[in-house]
């Protein structure tokens, strides 16, 4: 998904998987861009210049370093051992300088309580990431959970209060550690839901698997349930056409009242997840 395909404007991601030795070589034009291995390690080469990126087994392993390169730019990024490399992307007005981000530089974040705990790797937010406009995460949430929930928007500009951001759900998924044996072959699945408002309709109920992405362009979104015996990951990316890079969220006034319950209740003790974020 890129910015500019139709009805979609801001956001863009790109997921490849590159054999042992193969290499990428992306343009960025006028997107800023973020290297991040989902698994495996690999190098980014800018202006000939090579940055290792020490990467990880799988997303569920731990948080991971990660590269941001700016717009008008032309990079490469080549993988000894195989990997499989996110590119999220936003379209850019500004100038950031490269940098590279090390894993014990994302903050871990654990959100909500109860049967909606989760874990937040903040690796492309405000303050962790120098940034023109793309806004990014990864969310962890352990087998039986829900998340990104009570449901909430970003569609509308509202100082102070909400801002306009579309934004992508890119999903993995895993057989949950209590799994019995016997079943390891099984395909992991998870739900998510977007739905809208009565002047923008839209209505998703998207049963998604490993690789899979749920756009939401506008919109109520969530939850984003993860079904006993497997565990979901999800990469968001967000931007918007607004001129203060910001994530603000409007939540759904009829679940609202949710958010009260998590002060009497316990975070998962299954959380969080990962040597590196422990």
């Amino acid at each position: 998904m890129r910015p500019g395909e139709p009805d979609w404007h801001h956001s863009g991601l790109l997921v490849r998987t590159l054999r042992p030795g193969q290499s990428v070589e992306i343009d960025t034009g006028d997107c800023e861009y973020v290297v991040l291995p989902l698994s495996g390690s690999a190098e980014v080469i800018v202006d000939g210049e090579s940055v290792p990126l020490g990467g990880r087994a799988d997303v569920f392993a731990g948080a991971t370093d990660l590269a941001y390169v700016p717009r008008n730019s032309t990079f490469a990024v080549v993988s000894a051992g195989g990997a499989r490399i996110a590119f999220p992307h936003a379209k850019a007005a500004a100038d950031h300088p490269f940098r590279r981000i090390a894993a014990d530089e994302v903050e871990t974040e654990l959100r909500g309580a109860g049967v909606a705990s989760r874990q937040v790797r903040n690796f492309g937010t405000p303050g962790v990431l120098d940034a023109d406009s793309i806004i990014a995460c990864e969310v962890i949430t352990p087998a039986g959970n829900w998340s990104s929930y009570p449901p909430h928007k970003h569609d509308e500009h509202r100082p102070g209060k909400e801002s306009e951001l579309e934004e992508i759900y890119y999903f993995e998924l895993q057989l949950s550690d209590d799994v019995p044996e016997g079943v390891k072959g099984n395909d992991p699945i998870g739900y998510q839901r977007v739905y809208g408002t009565e002047e923008r309709p839209i209505d998703v109920l998207a049963e998604v698997r490993g690789g899979d992405v749920v756009l939401v362009p506008h919109g109520w979104h969530g939850p984003a349930m993860a079904p006993p015996g497997y565990d979901m990951y999800y990469l968001n990316v967000m931007a918007g056409p607004g001129t203060e890079r910001q994530w603000l969220i409007t939540d759904d006034p009829q679940h609202a009242w949710v958010r009260e319950l998590w002060s009497s209740q316990h975070i998962d003790p299954r959380l969080p997840f990962g040597g590196k974020d422990s």
